[in-house]
């Protein structure tokens, strides 16, 4: 197994791991019609402009096991949140295929994101979650991620999604482990 950037190669990959990660882990979070509408194939070009695109220091990492397409990504990035300083990057998606979750894959690619965004200098980090995403939630807090009190409601899709932030701090050699709440 190994983490390593994306290639274009990896955009087929990329498309479905986005879309079967969403239509498992957000089922009774958003309309099922929408995740149900859901194709690879259509999320393949936007998936290719993002990888040519994509300025350093962001990346999309990706897991992979032997010659298998890659299971797993993650995408880092300066972060995006108008309130931010230079100092704090984002954990903008990470998502797993159904079939890798609770192997350690995403405890893998969470620490491949920390120490990315750490190694660009970044002091903070932060990403966002549907509040109601319960799994999740347990997920980032486990990795040392705490809310910092902000929220926001995502209807670009034409539905109404609650998002909270959280945050951790990255420092040296800290940066792999959980931070103290």
């Amino acid at each position: 197994m190994a983490i390593r950037p994306a290639v274009p190669d990896d955009v087929p990959a990329l498309a479905r791991v986005h879309v079967r990660a969403w239509q498992a882990a957000y089922t009774g979070l958003v309309p099922q019609e929408f995740l149900d509408a859901m194709d690879p194939a259509e999320r393949e070009p936007r998936w290719r402009q993002r990888l040519d695109e994509f300025p350093p220091p962001g990346a999309v990492l990706v897991w992979t096991e032997g010659t298998v397409p890659p299971a797993g990504f993650v995408a880092v990035m300066p972060s995006r949140d108008p309130d931010a300083d230079p100092e704090t990057g984002e954990v903008g998606a990470i998502y797993l295929l159904p079939s890798f979750q609770g192997r350690g894959v995403g405890r893998e690619l969470m620490a491949a994101a920390v120490e990315h965004l750490t190694a660009a200098g970044f002091r903070q980090a932060t990403l966002w979650v549907l509040a109601s995403n319960v799994r999740a939630r347990r997920f980032y807090e486990a990795a040392g991620w705490r809310p910092d009190g902000m929220s926001k409601v995502d209807d670009l899709r034409g539905f109404p999604l609650e998002e909270v932030r959280y945050r951790r701090t990255l420092t040296g050699s800290q940066g792999l482990r959980p931070t103290a709440p």
